[in-house]
């Protein structure tokens, strides 16, 4: 009877079921927090949402998923900002945008579609600081 309870409960830590989600942090204060915790959240979190969290701050690769579970968007963040290539899609899978961020902003040359797939004008171009500079 003892070896049975402390193989179920060895199961019980081991199980998906006990890792943290987006529903279990609160963002104050420019950063992550578990409810109910006065200390930056470090650790990962999963679920449509997935990444890790340093002091607070998103840290590393990220992935969403839509609720049929189609990419929405996988990017790189550094200390709380997007850096890197970044790329979004619409609810169906096709391409949104593609570009990168520099220090949270689009920096560079980015492409947007339509959910039609044509070209969007507004979303696609070069981007330097966040702003479009030229098409």
């Amino acid at each position: 009877m003892k070896t049975l309870i402390t193989i179920l409960f060895l199961s019980l830590l081991s199980s998906p079921g006990w890792s943290e989600t987006f529903d279990d942090l609160v963002e104050r204060d420019g950063g992550y927090y578990k409810k109910f915790s006065e200390v930056p959240f470090s650790g990962k979190i999963t679920g449509l949402v997935t990444g890790n969290f340093k002091n607070g701050k998103e840290e590393g690769e990220w992935v969403g998923y839509w609720n049929n579970g189609h990419l929405w968007w996988k990017g790189n963040w550094k200390n709380g900002w997007r850096e890197g290539v970044w790329v979004e899609c619409w609810d169906g899978g096709q391409l949104l945008t593609k570009g990168n961020y520099k220090n949270g902003k689009q920096e560079g040359a980015w492409v947007g579609y339509n959910r039609d797939r044509t070209l969007n004008e507004d979303g696609s171009g070069i981007f330097k600081n966040g702003v479009k500079i030229s098409d």
